[in-house]
This record gives C-alpha cells, sequence and structure tokens, in this order.
C-alpha cells in the first residue's frame, strides 16, 4: 500500500530513553499504525506503556533523552522524520495539533485566553488584530462558551479546568489542523465534564473533517468515542479493531480485560468493586524473553515463556499478537 493513501502511517518505529542505571528504555517498539483522514482512532492502554511517547514522536516532539531507534512516520506523504526545522514548524500546529492532559501547565497564567489563542493563529496565519479577535471569539463559541467576550478576557485562574480545556482545545484547532493529537483529554477532569469534552472531540471531527487520534488508559472514554482502537501494551500494539469489535469480540486477553472493566464501569453498580488487572506491566529495561504479557495472562501456554508473538490475522483487519491465533 503507497504511505500516502493514509493520512498517518507509522512504520515499524522504536523509540528509547537513556537512562544511566539501566541502560535504554524501550517506550515504543517497533509500532505499526495507522490513521485515515477523518477517523478518530483511539489509542488505549495502561499508564507507562508507552502511548504518550508515540503520541509525541508523532510530530517530533520526544524529550531530549529519547531516540528514534528504527521507524518511519509518514504524515499527508511526507516522512515527518526526514523534515527540516523549518517544515517541522509549519506541520506543528497548523497541520498536526496537540492537546495535552494538564491545561494548567498548558497555559500561560501571565495572559489572557483570548491573548494565547490570538498568539496560536498568529503564528501560522496573516490576519489584522481585529480579524485574530473576531476569530478567536469565533473560536470560544465553537468550543462551548455561551459568553466568548468574558473568556476572551479571563486569565486561566479565573477558569474552571473544564472551561481551561476548552482553552486548549480552541488553541489546538484555530489553524484548522488534519490531526489532533488528545493526550489524556479528560484525566483531570470529573466525571460530567469528560463527557462534555468528548462530544466536543467528536463535534470537530463532525465540523471539520478533522482525523483525532485519542490517547488514554480509560477504555470507556473510546467506547464513546473513536471508530477504531488500537491496544497497546508494554510498548507493543497487541491488537486493532473497531470500537464495535473490540468491545463484542475482544481478541486478546488484555484487550479483553480492559474491556470487562469498561463494561463495569458502564454497569455502575457501587456495591461491586470494578475488576482489576492482576500484576504489573513488565520493566521496559527487562522485558520478559516471551510474551510481554504472559506473566499476567489467564490464557497463558507454554510456547508463551518461550517465544514473542508475532501478528496474527483471525479476522479481516483484525492484527492480534497473541499464540491462541497462530504459531
Amino acid at each position: 500500500m503507497n504511505r500516502s493513501e493514509k493520512l498517518l502511517r507509522i512504520c515499524h518505529l522504536t523509540v528509547s530513553y537513556a537512562t544511566e542505571l539501566e541502560g535504554p528504555l524501550r517506550a515504543v517498539d517497533g509500532v505499526e499504525l495507522a490513521l485515515d483522514s477523518g477517523e478518530i482512532l483511539g489509542l488505549l492502554g495502561e499508564s507507562g506503556c508507552g502511548k504518550s511517547t508515540l503520541a509525541a514522536a508523532i510530530p517530533c516532539l520526544i524529550a531530549n533523552n529519547a531516540n528514534v531507534e528504527t521507524g518511519e512516520i509518514w504524515f499527508q506523504g511526507s516522512n515527518v522524520m526526514a523534515l527540516g526545522e523549518n517544515a517541522l514548524r509549519e506541520v506543528r500546529g497548523r497541520q498536526i495539533a496537540i492537546i495535552s492532559q494538564d491545561p494548567t501547565l498548558a497555559l500561560n497564567p501571565v495572559l489572557t485566553a483570548g491573548r494565547q489563542i490570538s498568539e496560536a493563529i498568529l503564528a501560522h496565519e496573516a490576519l489584522s488584530a481585529t480579524q485574530r479577535r473576531e476569530r478567536v471569539l469565533e473560536l470560544l463559541g465553537e468550543v462551548g462558551f455561551v459568553r466568548p467576550q468574558e473568556i476572551y478576557a479571563a486569565y486561566p485562574h479565573q477558569l474552571s479546568g473544564g472551561q481551561r480545556q476548552r482553552i486548549v482545545i480552541a488553541q489546538a484547532i484555530a489553524s484548522k489542523p488534519a490531526l489532533l493529537i488528545a493526550d489524556e483529554p479528560t484525566s483531570k477532569l470529573d466525571a460530567s465534564l469528560q463527557q462534555d469534552i468528548l462530544k466536543l472531540l467528536s463535534q470537530i471531527r463532525e465540523h471539520h473533517g478533522t482525523a483525532v487520534l485519542v490517547v488514554t488508559h480509560d477504555p470507556a472514554s473510546v467506547a464513546i468515542l473513536a471508530d477504531r482502537i488500537a491496544v497497546m501494551y508494554a510498548g507493543r500494539i497487541v491488537e486493532t479493531g473497531t470500537t464495535t469489535e473490540l468491545f463484542s469480540r475482544p481478541l486478546h486477553p488484555y484487550t479483553r480485560a480492559l474491556v470487562e472493566i469498561a463494561r463495569a464501569a458502564f454497569a455502575v453498580l457501587p456495591a461491586r468493586a470494578l475488576p482489576a488487572i492482576d500484576g504489573e506491566s513488565p520493566n521496559p529495561a527487562r522485558f520478559p524473553r516471551g510474551c510481554r504479557f504472559e506473566p499476567r495472562c489467564p490464557d497463558r501456554m507454554e510456547i508463551c515463556v518461550k517465544q514473542d508473538p508475532a501478528m496474527f490475522w483471525p479476522e479481516p483487519n483484525r492484527p492480534v499478537s497473541c499464540f491462541k491465533y497462530g504459531q
């Protein structure tokens, strides 16, 4: 398949972090992933599985102590990793925008909300001050503010957590990017505000045709929002499928455990404790020899200890890394 046929195609990407005590830690290990224009893809997995590192690598914003060992990232037909710094600055913000998980840290406390959104517009568009103000007010209305003029003049400390997250989203969509990366966009919000932000992301896709990559540890949120889900464990994608497929027929034992957690959360049964996955994710400096999920897997077999499973295709468009589906 031609790489340019997908909006985004990640090819065998491996990213490691340099450490003094344990050597390189592979946060992302041989990941293959693709995203269509206008699609919402959920990247689901426990904390520490490499989701945020993978998301940061797409616009080449990984940490200073991180190193891309192998792989390519193709966006709109161009290898992002081969672009120079000037070309990357043009891609970031204008074509690929990021919504961070903590809006308090993302916003400048000494600038008004209107000023911060206006600066995001100014970075990519030559508009007059009057035109920028009109555009900011339009964006504030689009992200759900009833009185955009009041919010325009407000400072971050005068706004609630949900309002600050909407400001960050307004910044992100200011230049109408083709891809919006939302890294745990609801993790700092209470349950009612989480639903509002997820609905807003869906509306942005509907209004602008924006593709959205939602990075989350919460299976319930992607069940509501995503068209497809890629499940990540210990640096690797272990299963991919449509949201309907994954929640009706989870194939990988890890996916099945996540789905059970989501179903329990939707059931809202306070008298029962939510199910949990036994054990802990492996240390990326000392991955087990065989399947990385084997120590926690209820379906483990003898081969799981000895070999690392390849990706199998038990159903069309349903890749899964598990020996239950081949050897």
